[in-house]
């Protein structure tokens, strides 16, 4: 079936104003009112798109449009594969005030696995499924990203490891032109993985002690 939710006129696939194909055989889109939308959906949409967990829920965060709108209440319990799953109300809000269109930002699928923080470990990224990324060609900009993504500040140290996996391939000159680390994967094999410390995990281990 066809993709049901986008986001359009974001900075990725995972964010963007948030429209939703109201009937798949006209392919017609409707853009959705923040009244009719809430944190729950917004999981479900970001889960839909194999993004990470939403980050920014905002109207009008991605500009204002004249075109149709969506206007029955989801009601989504969160663990929804696809927004159109969810349950919605039966009747209409014919009206969405200005600057209420849903404007949705979600993190990247990116996390550090086996670290001593959530901040540190192994990098992992889903794009299908959660794969480690290769760790020839990565650079700074990418750890950067990576850290970034987590909310873990900046990258402070980062490491080859050996091991035989299935990795994704990130590459860089895709990076570097402000795409998603996502949208710049290919599927691979390689004997390098890469473990990161984001500087997050750092700040988090600082014990005070008052004098």
């Amino acid at each position: 079936m066809d993709n049901s939710v986008r986001l359009v006129n974001g900075t990725s696939l995972c964010s963007g104003r948030l429209e939703v194909k109201s009937n798949q055989s006209n392919q017609w889109w409707s853009s959705v009112c923040e009244d009719v939308f809430g944190q729950q959906d917004a999981e479900v949409v970001c889960r839909e798109l194999g993004c990470g967990a939403p980050s920014v829920l905002q109207g009008a965060l991605y500009g204002e449009v004249e075109a149709s709108m969506w206007t029955k209440e989801f009601q989504c319990g969160g663990h929804e594969s696809a927004l159109l799953d969810c349950r919605s109300s039966g009747s209409d809000r014919n009206t969405c005030s200005p600057n209420k269109t849903v404007g949705l930002t979600c993190s990247e699928p990116v996390r550090l696995v086996g670290g001593d923080s959530r901040c540190a470990g192994t990098v992992e990224l889903k794009r299908g499924d959660w794969r480690p990324v290769d760790g020839y060609g990565w650079t700074l900009k990418e750890a950067a990203v990576a850290c970034r993504n987590l909310d873990c500040g900046s990258a402070v140290r980062q490491r080859e490891e050996s091991s035989e996996r299935s990795v994704w391939r990130i590459n860089s000159d895709c990076v570097q032109s402000g795409s998603s680390l996502r949208e710049c994967v290919t599927s691979d094999s390689s004997s390098s993985i890469m473990d990161l410390t984001c500087s997050g995990m750092l700040i988090s281990d600082i014990i005070y002690v008052p004098i």
